[in-house]
């Protein structure tokens, strides 16, 4: 450890979301400078993740859906981001905001799922009032 990084408790969960978002981002970035970050950190994170997850199929079906969700809030960013620079605040525009939220939503018990079955005593919060489908 540099003196430019930090050492701090996350739970698995978080973890593992983080490396399916580098995942993405190595997959999508195209600028070379971006991507040397890129894969920098995922390197790092990838050297502390736990070798024992590896053929865990509880964990594994979670960390799919997580890079799912992910890979969905990536195109849903996209899109609204397209439809402000737009100025198209629209009944699309609103459609996409719900599905950002709705999939956050999906990525957070995705994330809760992972830390549930793994015994994490770090376990992320949310409170958010329900809302109806």
């Amino acid at each position: 450890m540099t003196s430019s990084t930090v050492l701090a408790p996350v739970s698995l969960g978080e973890l593992l979301d983080k490396i399916s978002i580098l995942e993405i981002k190595e997959s999508r970035i195209v600028e070379e400078s971006k991507l040397v970050n890129v894969r920098t950190e995922l390197c790092c994170l990838c050297a502390i993740r736990p070798v024992s997850l590896v053929g865990n199929l509880a964990i594994e079906q979670w960390v799919r859906l997580l890079r799912e969700a992910n890979t969905e809030l990536w195109d849903l960013e996209d899109r609204i981001r397209d439809k402000e620079r737009a100025g198209e605040f629209d009944d699309e525009f609103v459609e996409i905001a719900r599905l950002i939220y709705r999939t956050n939503d999906k990525r957070a018990h995705a994330k809760k799922m992972i830390n549930t079955i793994c015994g994490s005593q770090i376990v992320e919060e949310k409170s958010y009032q329900p809302y109806d489908d």
